[in-house]
């Protein structure tokens, strides 16, 4: 099912005007092949250190969203070739991510859509630190585990409920 967001946000707009509709800010720049996705969001609270994203790309995807709070740092990326490799495998439709991702030639031809705010060479650290199904503050909307995700050219949409195309 195709969803586009301006129609989601001209369709919604009580919702946009309670707040079980947000609008991300548009901060993100585009990888992956998909450039158009949708799906429930899983969570993720980490500061440079990417190992619970391995973690949550290890598991099944079952079409979800992966949301990563990165902290909107630019020191470090968090998701590279070999992690949106692994994403596509195991059933994710994309990844959002407040931070950096590398690796962008090979992000680009995976099946999966990725937002995140930069490229960045440096890979992260591996402490394990972090929080996982927690809510997220992303730029301009906070994110709940089991929120709807659409996503495409126009900008993110979260929603506190799956919304029709």
């Amino acid at each position: 099912m195709k969803h586009v967001t301006t129609d989601l946000c001209d369709a919604n707009e009580p919702r946009l005007a309670d707040g079980t509709l947000r609008v991300m800010a548009p901060v993100f720049r585009a990888f992956g092949k998909q450039q158009a996705f949708a799906g429930q969001a899983a969570t993720l609270k980490i500061f440079e250190d990417n190992s619970l994203v391995r973690e949550a790309l290890e598991s099944p995807g079952q079409g979800r969203v992966l949301v990563i709070d990165g902290g909107g740092s630019l020191r470090c990326a968090l998701v590279g070739g070999n992690l949106g490799l692994l994403a596509e495998k195991n059933g994710w439709v994309g990844i959002i991510v407040n931070g950096c991702v590398r690796d962008t030639g090979e992000l680009d031809v995976c099946d999966i859509g990725i937002r995140a705010l930069a490229a960045h060479p440096q890979k992260s650290q591996k402490r394990g630190a972090g929080e996982r199904d927690v809510a997220v503050q992303m730029p301009g909307a906070v994110v709940r585990p089991g929120n709807w995700i659409y996503v495409d050219a126009d900008g993110v949409l979260v929603s506190e409920e799956k919304l029709g195309a």
